[in-house]
């Protein structure tokens, strides 16, 4: 029975760490996209704001 309580555990850990190996050796590409048109241009402004939290620089 301490078989079993052990196991678990250990396959976890295991599993873990193969998918970190994977992920290490195997990254997504980073995809830049460019608004198409004009009227994209705010969503796209809008969805990196969102995710940076960054203000947008001012205009001279």
């Amino acid at each position: 029975m301490v078989w079993l309580v052990l196991a678990f555990p250990i396959a976890a850990v295991v599993m873990g760490i193969g998918t970190v190996i994977i992920a290490v050796r195997n990254p997504d590409p980073v995809l830049r996209v460019a608004p198409q048109a004009a009227e994209e241009t705010p969503a796209v402004e809008g969805r990196n704001h969102a995710a940076t939290g960054a203000k947008k620089a001012s205009a001279p």
